[in-house]
């Protein structure tokens, strides 16, 4: 293959992978606030558990997997330059904000 070709197929990749975390990113608080507003032990809250860790485990940790295997991917091909360093800085933030919504979920459902 070349090296065109996997570029653009790792870009891809790396674009839908970010996608699809930075949705998971800005959803799982807003379950977050509903789950909050309902009754502890309820059947609602129990749903709201279940839909935290599906969002969770499903979607966003494989996003966040894939979006860093592709991004270091995309560094093999494009090479380092002065905005990386930025871009990865912001990356490892919002992986930090990642695990911290984990926490906040363990917390939940202990209600």
């Amino acid at each position: 293959m070349n090296s065109i070709f996997l570029y653009n197929l790792f870009l891809s990749l790396h674009i839908i992978s970010v996608i699809a975390w930075m949705a998971g990113l800005l959803y799982l608080p807003r379950l977050f606030v509903y789950h909050w507003s309902k009754e502890v032990g309820s059947d609602s809250s129990e749903t709201f558990k279940l839909m935290e860790l599906r969002l969770l485990k499903i979607i966003m940790n494989p996003a966040m997997i894939a979006s860093w295997i592709f991004g270091i991917g995309l560094i093999h091909y494009v090479g380092s330059a002065g905005w990386l360093h930025a871009k990865i800085t912001l990356v490892v933030i919002l992986s930090a904000y990642h695990m911290y919504l984990g926490v906040v979920r363990k917390k939940l459902i202990n209600d």
